[in-house]
């Protein structure tokens, strides 16, 4: 019995011997006769290793860069102004017509003024002594039936008047609250006989004829960014897209975002847009004859980017510097001269140095 099962396992052994050599790993020339040992060996070796990939290129040229920046803005009234009276008193005059413009200088709160009236009358009155003995001693003086110093004590009384009542007058404008400019005003949050106090919100006034608009955008296109550059942006809830034009740009980046503030001009005559809407701003940036090379043909490393240059038919990885990016190309800004030829396709199978086959030109 040992014997039988000896003998069965020295034939599994051979067996599998044989297989592998006859069917998993034939030698050379075992299914091509003579010929194919000697063509077919040696030539499908040399296809599977010493065959140039065959890729496609693009001739670097420059062009017309532009690239649309989307952020995210607020529009804000070109004037703003929360109106609170300067003293506590009682409204007695409400001129305010909730949700319509008012002009500049327009009075639109009057506050109790009665006794501030009546103390100015009183300074006026004594003023008006005070000037007449003013002349009086003036004469005495001349004459020298006085002497300077009584004379000096005299004028100073007058001046002190006059300056009571400038200060009363100071007091009574206080009492009136104007438009500081032309605008429209809010909605009112008094009513006529109400007791105020300076921290008391009447009403807040908005112009609105212009807005303003806030937005950022990363620091890297702030370069490209300037004075005078017109925007689009849409609003919720209307179809109709608007423009703007850039008057402001902040001197530093918020170091939280690293972004920089920007603020454009945006027309409002028809008063179609509302102050703190939300706004979808686009930024057109452009750059006048760039060099550009396609997207895919640009390698992202970890410190930089790489693109291979096809020169004398080798592969050459060349360290550049990328600018602007758009849906199909993207700037180069050094790395690059006009002219080069870099690959576009295959760049997986290419080897720093390694024999390259160009058979296809792209153009943009």
């Amino acid at each position: 019995m040992k014997r039988w099962i000896a003998l069965g396992l020295v034939a599994l052994v051979l067996g599998g011997i044989i297989v592998y050599n006859k069917v998993l790993h034939p030698a050379p020339g075992a299914d091509g006769g003579k010929g194919g040992g000697k063509n077919g060996g040696k030539g499908g070796a040399g296809a599977g290793q010493g065959a140039s990939p065959a890729v496609s290129v693009f001739i670097v040229t420059s062009q017309n860069l532009r690239e649309d920046i989307v952020s995210s803005g607020s529009l804000l009234a070109a004037e703003q102004v929360d109106i609170y009276p300067e003293i506590s008193a009682r409204i007695t005059q409400l001129n305010i017509r909730e949700g319509q413009p008012i002009a500049k200088g327009a009075l639109l709160v009057k506050l109790f003024d009665a006794d501030l009236r009546a103390q100015l009358q009183k300074l006026q009155a004594q003023a008006d002594n005070a000037r007449r003995t003013e002349d009086r001693n003036k004469q005495l003086l001349e004459r020298g039936g006085i002497s300077q110093q009584e004379y000096d004590i005299v004028t100073t009384n007058l001046r002190s008047s006059l300056a009571d009542i400038e200060l009363v007058r100071a007091n009574l404008q206080r009492t009136e609250i104007r438009a500081p400019f032309s605008g429209v005003i809010g909605l009112r949050n008094v009513s006529l006989g109400a007791v105020v106090s300076p921290n008391t919100l009447i009403a807040r006034l908005q112009q609105i004829s212009s807005l303003k608009l806030d937005f950022s955008i990363p620091e890297k296109y702030g370069p490209a960014v300037r004075v005078g550059s017109p925007i689009s942006f849409q609003v919720d809830g209307s179809n109709q897209p608007g423009t703007g034009v850039v008057y402001a740009i902040e001197p530093g980046v918020e170091e939280a975002t690293r972004n920089l503030r920007i603020r454009a001009r945006v027309n409002n005559a028809s008063a179609r847009l509302r102050p703190g809407a939300f706004a979808r701003v686009t930024l057109t940036v452009q750059n006048d004859r760039s060099l550009v090379v396609p997207t895919q043909a640009v390698i992202p490393q970890t410190r930089t980017n790489q693109v291979v240059v096809i020169k004398n038919g080798k592969a050459n990885f060349t360290d550049v510097k990328t600018g602007l990016r758009t849906a199909g190309v993207i700037q180069i800004q050094a790395g690059l001269s006009a002219g080069d030829t870099v690959a576009v396709t295959g760049l997986l199978f290419l080897k720093p140095d390694a024999p390259v086959k160009v058979n296809k030109v792209i153009k943009l």
